[in-house]
């Protein structure tokens, strides 16, 4: 594998490559100390968050020892003994020093979208069957050039002795933006506390750590059991219910193996979602009445009381006059609008109800005065930025709006978790999104005094701080916390090392609180990773020193899935599926366009296989999320490209 980039994404994402895949890694960086953050602040700034850090640390009284950070720590990652290669520019010389030509993939991480395309160019050139991952901003450009690079790859490839291995080659091109990769994490990060998820077809997945149950109590398997884990001081070695000891973990038991190992430490997959209550549609997006959505409470019981004094007043007309009722309601009306004549010559009864209608016609014209005026305001206030509501509490404050902000805050939306904004750039790129979704958003410098008071954070329930300020989202944590100190926090902090700090200072202060703090870079790096490992890979999760990888693959071609039924497929220690996109038609024989799979933003999510049930038999056009180690995934390639080549050759003798 080779990484080319200037900031620590490109640090990061060796260290990943190395440490959960086992890769080889050249890593080619400008300079080989240390990386710097993409924007550096003034130093006026730096010294106000130092100062702040400084100050909590220095009212600290707890001297208790923290136990040594972990990845999801938010603690820094030791420098990595890869291959370092500097070069100022990614031109011919240097991707041909780095190996490029017989590489499996480049990544190139550049913060200078310019600078990643015309490497992309170069590298294919080089090397056709090169697996590239791109980092790009613009992601309409980086559609067109996922386009440009795979048709290359496939000329290319038509053009050499390879052409019959064209599907074995995964010469895939792939296109990420950070603010795409990290926005599922931080979403999981307000829901779950974690940012370990893995998003695959609508799903957030995570693994998570069991303890081992006492004898005769049921564990909870989640929707599977992943891994069964290895004899630990909880599972001691002599101990009969321990399905693993020294070899290691135990990965992808079937059910059988997974009930049978009682008193066992479990890794289980769950699926993130949001428990509380819905975000309702409000204004005139909702499904109420109209009158409801156009006009207030008061008016409306107004417009009501002046209704049902008209209909009185019908009805008295016709029971006192003996006029016909459509004829009494039409006099009525006439009376009320003082359009009929004086009823000089009528019956006393009839006078007395003129008079009245006059005077109620009279109380109906600053009712009608009030509905129009309130009416025109409401349109006018539809395309403004909603308020908080009263009464808001167990929300989630989104602090930022910018490119992370603004993917954070769509995906919020989408699980239905209720969000309030605070951004103090009224010109903000997410300011259009919060106003098109009716998005409480309050508009301020959340340092200044009032504006998180604004946002209800004494009755939030997490505290999203994600402005491109280091000192911004601290003061505001800080703050947040002196206010409300259960509130679960997640920052968004460039610097490692400041991370680190941080987190360790205010994990000491509020024990009790759950705090993370990330960067864009620790986020990004797994689903770089992901797609350096192939564009099936959607993660992968560590279990001890194993690693189980996430990987999504179409069913078409593979002799091991297509016609296969779920439980067929499993395979104990290898390979298991999770779940099945189904959103394909069923006939496979249609034209390209109504064949084709929607897009990811438009499908429904997968159905995960108990919803299915383990005699559902796996289609052609079917895509399937499957857990499998190294060798499982292996296998199942293997396989195919067997299945192929057999085929191949048979139509040769033909």
């Amino acid at each position: 594998m080779v990484v080319c980039g200037d900031d620590a994404l490109a640090h990061r994402l060796a260290a990943e490559l190395r440490d959960v895949y086992g890769e080889r890694v050249t890593l080619v960086v400008p300079t080989a100390r240390e990386p710097h953050r993409p924007r550096i602040p003034p130093a006026r700034a730096l010294d106000r968050a130092t100062a702040l850090l400084g100050r909590m640390s220095a009212v600290m009284t707890r001297t208790t020892p923290l136990p040594p950070e972990g990845p999801d720590d938010g603690g820094e990652t030791p420098e990595e003994t890869v291959r370092l290669l500097e070069a100022s520019q990614p031109d011919d010389a240097a991707l041909a020093a780095a190996g490029v030509a017989g590489a499996d993939a480049l990544a190139l991480v550049y913060d200078d979208d310019e600078l990643n395309i015309h490497a992309a160019l170069r590298a294919r050139r080089l090397n056709p069957r090169l697996r590239l991952v791109i980092r790009l901003y613009n992601r309409k450009l980086g559609q067109h050039l996922e386009e440009l690079l795979d048709q290359a790859a496939a000329v290319a490839a038509l053009g050499t002795d390879d052409a019959g291995d064209a599907e074995a080659v995964d010469a895939s091109t792939t296109v990420l933006s950070d603010a795409d990769t990290v926005a599922p994490a931080l979403a999981a990060a307000a829901v779950a506390g974690t940012s370990k998820v893995i998003e695959a077809d609508g799903l957030l997945l995570r693994a998570v750590e069991r303890a081992p149950v006492p004898p005769g109590r049921p564990g909870d398997p989640g929707l599977c059991t992943l891994a069964l884990l290895s004899a630990s001081a909880n599972d001691p070695e002599d101990a009969p219910s321990s399905a693993a000891g020294h070899e290691g973990p135990v990965l992808l038991p079937d059910d059988a193996a997974a009930s049978a190992a009682v008193g066992c430490g479990t890794v289980v997959l769950e699926t993130v979602s949001y428990t509380g209550r819905p975000v309702r549609p409000r204004g005139l997006r909702g499904r109420g009445a109209p009158l409801a959505s156009l006009f207030s409470r008061r008016l409306r019981w107004s417009l009501a009381g002046v209704v049902g004094a008209v209909l009185a007043l019908a009805v008295a007309g016709w029971l006192t006059t003996g006029e016909d009722p459509v004829h009494a309601a039409y006099l009525s009306l006439l009376d009320l609008f003082a359009i009929n004549d004086p009823a000089i010559h009528d019956p006393t009864p009839r006078k007395v109800l003129q008079l009245l209608s006059g005077l109620t016609g009279l109380l109906l014209l600053p009712v009608l005065v009030a509905a129009a005026f309130e009416g025109l305001g409401t349109f006018r206030s539809a395309s403004a930025l909603r308020r908080p509501p009263r009464g808001l509490s167990g929300h989630v404050v989104l602090l930022g709006l910018g490119k992370v902000g603004t993917r954070v805050l769509a995906r919020l939306h989408e699980m239905g978790i209720p969000v309030v904004c605070i951004e103090g750039d009224p010109e903000a790129r997410g300011i259009a999104l919060a106003r098109r979704l009716r998005v409480p958003t309050v508009l301020g410098d959340v340092t200044h005094e009032g504006v998180l008071e604004a946002a209800m954070i004494e009755r939030a329930a997490t505290l999203l701080a994600l402005t491109s300020e280091d000192t911004t989202n601290l003061e505001a944590a800080l703050y947040a916390r002196s206010v409300q100190p259960r509130l679960r926090v997640t920052l968004r902090l460039f610097d490692d090392r400041f991370a680190t700090a941080v987190y360790r200072t205010l994990r000491a202060a509020h024990p009790r609180a759950l705090t993370r703090s990330r960067s864009v870079t620790y986020l990004a790096a797994p689903a770089f990773a992901g797609a350096m490992m192939g564009r099936q890979i959607l993660g992968a999760i560590p279990v001890e020193r194993r690693v189980l990888l996430v990987a999504r693959v179409e069913v078409r071609g593979h002799v091991a899935l297509e016609g296969r039924t779920v439980a067929e497929v499993l395979r104990p220690g290898r390979l298991r599926v999770l779940a099945v996109d189904t959103s394909a038609p069923d006939d496979p024989e249609t034209d390209d366009a109504a064949a084709a799979p929607p897009p990811d933003a438009e499908r429904e999510p997968a159905h995960l296989v108990h919803e299915l049930g383990d005699g559902y038999v796996l289609r052609p056009q079917d895509r399937v999320l499957l857990v499998a180690t190294r060798q499982g995934l292996g296998d199942l390639h293997v396989r195919r490209h067997r299945a192929v080549d057999t085929g191949a050759g048979a139509a040769r003798q033909g």
